[in-house]
């Protein structure tokens, strides 16, 4: 466990921990999007279509949608810190089953990393909220969800030139040395957390809160808990609110459209510009790497500047993402430098109306669930859906004309939920 947040107050931050998190975040991302760029390459040496590539991306989704719930309570069961070196221990697992021949295990590989991923979702929130002194959980929270992109960044960027080394299994591999990386780094904080003479999968709702003296009960299930049981009270009011299926609405788009994109814009590059496979990487790292400057200026807006301004930005950010990819490809690496911002941005704009219009910690965990449950189950199709498109059609157009109208779906919906949080707090 980590030393007592008693002394980490006296300490100030504690580095130890919120460099553990940071290089474990890295792995949160990267091994999802690393097939991306060598997509054309897997199914050629696979012989599968692109729906089926497609499902690459869509098996770790569909781990969120399905198994948040349950990561959770794995992480109530083993404590904060065992939980997080579990999920970055079955990261490496699955990046290695994911290296074994035949799409069978490459595609395992996938649920296993996503399943173990989810952990990491769930946790590391915890971990910053019960370690982080309050004035700082803002700017690390950024700071990790920099990192998550930047993971994204790096294997976007760099898979491509690998695979024209090694090959794309063994560039693919090549990955696991992060994850390796980060399981050290938090093994090192777990080792010196013992030797102070807390217990590994202690649970943590017994320590003081940063120096208070009070017990503190931090469950996972405040950041993302279980579905709320049907029928029950609580799940009646969370389902009769029309703001609640408005955020639902709109996390289902954020999600559809991102892994959407994120899966295929190597090869949509490739394929409209004649880039090669490292030029194609390159491109797309944009959209990740321009993440990085989102998930630092949409909180800024969203203090200091009215809740509707940073949902009309990120709004207009897909809108030029999407209706540029469709009429002027050639500038690609403008239009996902834009839409950057809407993927980085978004999250942090929906879960600020969740948290503005939930009444309760109970209420927020069940909106929490029930938005990411399903939001990213509609999101998981999106990839093997705009595969399936372009395998039809020969081409992205009408892949690309279905986006853009689902961001401007996505983009309605979420401005009526902006609305009615605004007249829920009013």
């Amino acid at each position: 466990m980590t030393a007592r947040p008693g002394n980490t107050s006296a300490r100030g931050i504690p580095w130890l921990v919120v460099s553990g998190v940071l290089v474990a975040a890295l792995s949160l991302r990267g091994p999802i999007v690393s097939p991306t760029p060598v997509l054309r390459d897997i199914e050629q040496d696979l012989d599968i279509g692109s729906a089926a590539a497609g499902l690459l991306t869509t098996a770790p989704v569909l781990m969120f949608a399905l198994l948040t719930p349950l990561a959770a309570l794995v992480i109530r069961r083993a404590g904060a810190e065992l939980a997080l070196m579990l999920s970055l221990s079955g990261v490496l697992l699955g990046t290695f089953v994911r290296a074994l021949p035949g799409f069978g295990w490459m595609l395992a590989g996938m649920f296993v990393i996503g399943a173990s991923v989810t952990i990491g979702n769930v946790v590391v929130p915890v971990i910053i909220r019960r370690d982080v002194p309050p004035s700082r959980v803002g700017i690390v929270t950024a700071a990790y969800a920099a990192m998550l992109n930047a993971g994204s960044l790096l294997t976007s960027l760099l898979t491509a030139p690998l695979a024209e080394l090694i090959g794309w299994n063994l560039a693919l591999l090549v990955w696991s040395g992060i994850t390796i990386a980060g399981i050290a780094l938090w093994g090192v904080h777990l080792r010196r957390s013992r030797s102070r003479g807390a217990e590994w999968g202690e649970r943590y709702s017994g320590e003081p809160a940063h120096g208070s003296g009070e017990a503190v009960d931090i469950d996972p299930a405040t950041v993302t808990g279980p579905l709320p049981v049907v029928g029950g009270r609580s799940s009646r009011s969370i389902f009769r609110r029309p703001v609640t299926w408005l955020l639902v609405g709109s996390f289902a788009g954020q999600t559809t459209i991102y892994y959407a994109l994120s899966t295929w814009l190597p090869t949509i590059a490739a394929d409209e510009l004649g880039t090669n496979a490292s030029a194609s990487g390159a491109l797309a790292s944009l959209y990740q790497g321009v993440g990085i400057f989102g998930a630092f200026l949409i909180p800024i807006l969203t203090r200091f500047t009215p809740r509707i301004v940073p949902a009309i930005v990120i709004c207009s950010s897909w809108l030029v993402l999407t209706i540029g990819l469709l009429v002027a490809p050639e500038l690609l690496w403008l239009w996902v430098s834009i839409g950057a911002i809407g993927h980085a941005g978004g999250f942090v704009v929906i879960f600020t109306a969740l948290v503005a219009v939930a009444r309760s910690d109970a209420e927020a965990a069940g909106m929490s669930a029930l938005m990411q449950g399903c939001g990213y189950a509609v999101g998981a199709l999106g990839p093997p859906f705009l595969g399936a498109l372009h395998e039809v059609t020969g081409g992205w157009t009408l892949g690309l004309v279905v986006l853009l109208v689902l961001s401007v779906v996505y983009c309605a919906v979420l401005l009526a939920a902006i609305a009615a949080s605004r007249r829920a707090t009013a």
